[in-house]
């Protein structure tokens, strides 16, 4: 009998394969294989018609940025065909429009499927809300909730890639604020007026007000219910943000 080998590399980039049973994984997140995988993914689970592995093979694109910097001109070059690149084009154009449940699952983040999606965004308004809170209380399991938030902090937010794509990233019930906004506010830590952030928020955003989890220059309020002097709280002082004790309180005011 023949025994078997292991391959040690990928044969697509040469980068060192983990066994992750029963299958191998390249380790290269730069990999062209995945790359053209991962693509192919998203092109599908956006309906982006005519955008096929063929099509994506002959485009030779890297990453999804790549895929929003094309040109008429550049498709036609490739596929030969100017009626075909101007059609890619259009739905290309059309995918800009996907809601968060829609684009969410398009970036092959593992055990983040459309169902999951789909529970997610019914307890968030945005992607910006994504928590390992706003995960629990959304009924999405351990595992998917630590692939999800690495992927956010590795990837997502580390590439800057709520920049980068043409998505808002937003659920389509977010709701609207009729009449001036009230202030910004950026709820941090735990609280305790509130089981949930997303319960806090959908109260907040009843009385005007326009809720972020990061602090933004343009924030006007930072809640802080725990009464820890965190370095987000700092900050606030600083900018002369004002602190919120207590929602509660706060909004009977």
């Amino acid at each position: 009998m023949f025994e078997i080998q292991m391959p040690t590399e990928c044969p697509a980039c040469s980068a060192p394969v983990v066994f992750e049973d029963p299958q191998l994984f390249c380790t290269n997140k730069d990999c062209s294989a995945q790359w053209q995988k991962k693509l192919e993914h998203f092109a599908s689970t956006l309906k982006i018609k005519g955008l096929g592995p063929a099509t994506l093979h002959k485009l030779e694109l890297q990453e999804y940025t790549d895929l929003y910097a094309l040109s008429v001109e550049e498709i036609s070059e490739t596929l030969g065909s100017e009626k075909l690149a101007q059609k890619l084009v259009q739905e290309i154009e059309k995918s800009k429009q996907a809601d968060l449940e829609t684009v969410l699952p398009a970036f092959s983040i593992p055990l983040i499927g459309q169902s999951a999606s789909k529970k997610l965004c019914s307890v968030v308004s945005s992607i910006e809300d994504i928590t390992a809170e706003t995960c629990e209380e959304a009924g999405i399991g351990p595992k998917a909730t630590a692939n999800l938030l690495d992927w956010l902090d590795e990837e997502f937010f580390a590439y800057d890639l709520d920049k980068l794509l043409p998505f808002d990233f937003k659920t389509k019930n977010v709701a609207t604020i009729s009449g001036p906004c009230a202030g910004i506010i950026c709820i941090s830590g735990k609280l305790s007026s509130f089981k949930t952030k997303a319960e806090a928020q959908r109260y907040l955003e009843n009385y005007g007000y326009v809720v972020k989890t990061s602090l933004t220059k343009d924030c006007t309020h930072l809640v802080n219910e725990s009464g820890i002097e965190s370095a987000k709280t700092r900050t606030a002082r600083e900018r002369g943000v004002q602190i919120v004790e207590n929602l509660l309180t706060f909004i009977g005011e």
